[in-house]
């Protein structure tokens, strides 16, 4: 099933969209194979099937020798990270198969669906190349551990990945063999998320990691039609996430707190339309639920807004540049639900948006 996107009709100004959608696809004909296994460094395990990151925000200790214990830096990119490719793998994987999917879908050319199930193929099923359907090794830190729970945010892509398939389903390229590999793939790593400690870990994180977990866990409950599973989540997070994470007027304290606010606090409110986008499916209105002192997805929303617009100047820290625009898609899908007065660019071509409601 596609778990985690509503498909819009073609209209005029989508054909555009289109285009530039197609003209992706034929990049991504190109591109691949992706496999964890095409890493330099072995992971502790001795598996190269097993998927492995660095912490990103983690640097050598200046005061010692060997730099051992790493230090952390919050917002600050350490380059070392990308000695090991996986992340990066993958991201390109996910990229590549939903633009492959999406243009299979619009404009029915088995082309796009063969390569779409050739790249999943290889990252998922194929005995050489394939991903173990753990995170063990996830976002280590040098000196201090080989793994952590926080590493599951990296697998919030593969929510594209579940989406992607269900747009294959009709294609002659995509074989109920397939469909059951990965449903398979996906059974074990929802199970490994609910069942260890790095997943437990993970579902316990009150800021943006604990969103995304949940966004994880309820699509791939959705994939495999685990909906007594998925909507037992999404009922939690009235009081486990918007109650814990939203202040009455809107702030979201753990993510302003981090050295890039706007970046961490439009991207947990993302997250947070996400579930309430996945609730529609199953009659949890996470939309227009408050709690009894007016904490809510449409009070973050609103004070954010202001900021994006250039109402007012934002007063934390934003390493690097502060992207405004990064609020638009927001707004755009929250307006569905709510009557918002906010004036915002036009998409462009590259915004998906107008093809697509991520939910």
């Amino acid at each position: 099933m596609v778990a985690a996107i509503l498909i819009l009709p073609i209209c005029a100004s989508a054909q555009t969209d289109i285009a530039k959608l197609e003209r992706d696809a034929r990049k991504a004909l190109t591109s691949g194979p992706f496999s964890v296994t095409s890493k330099a460094t072995t992971p502790p395990s001795g598996d190269k099937h097993d998927y492995m990151s660095q912490a990103p925000y983690f640097w050598p200790d200046p005061n010692r020798p060997n730099g051992l214990p790493y230090i952390r830096r919050d917002g600050e990119r350490n380059p070392e990270i990308d000695k090991i490719d996986n992340h990066r793998v993958k991201d390109q994987m996910e990229a590549a198969v939903e633009t492959l999917a999406l243009a299979y879908h619009f404009k029915h050319d088995e082309v796009y669906a063969k390569k779409a199930a050739q790249l999943l193929r290889t990252f998922f099923l194929d005995p050489q190349t394939r991903m173990n359907p753990n995170l063990e090794f996830a976002q280590g830190i040098p000196g201090i551990n080989t793994g952590r729970g926080i590493g599951l945010i990296e697998t919030r892509g593969l929510t594209k990945v579940t989406d992607a398939i269900g747009l294959l389903k009709g294609s002659t390229a995509w074989s109920s063999t397939d469909q059951k590999g990965m449903e398979e793939w996906f059974e074990k790593f929802l199970q490994w998320m609910l069942e260890s400690k790095h997943g437990r870990d993970e579902a316990a994180a009150r800021n943006n990691h604990g969103t995304f977990y949940d966004v994880q866990v309820v699509s791939f409950a959705l994939f495999l039609g685990k909906k007594d599973l998925a909507k037992s989540v999404l009922k939690a997070v009235k009081q486990k996430r918007i109650a814990v994470q939203i202040e009455p007027d809107g702030q979201q304290p753990l993510e302003l707190e981090r050295t890039r606010a706007w970046s961490y606090s439009v991207g947990n409110l993302d997250g947070l339309m996400q579930l309430a986008r996945l609730g529609e499916t199953l009659g949890v209105d996470l939309w227009n639920y408050e709690t009894a002192d007016g904490r809510s997805i449409r009070k973050a929303l609103a004070f954010l807004v202001p900021f994006a617009l250039g109402d007012k100047k934002w007063p934390y820290q934003q390493l690097g540049e502060w992207p405004p625009q990064m609020l638009f898609p927001l707004i755009r899908r929250a307006s569905a639900h709510y009557k918002l007065l906010y004036k915002v660019p036009a998409t462009s071509a590259d915004d998906r948006s107008n093809l697509i409601l991520r939910r």
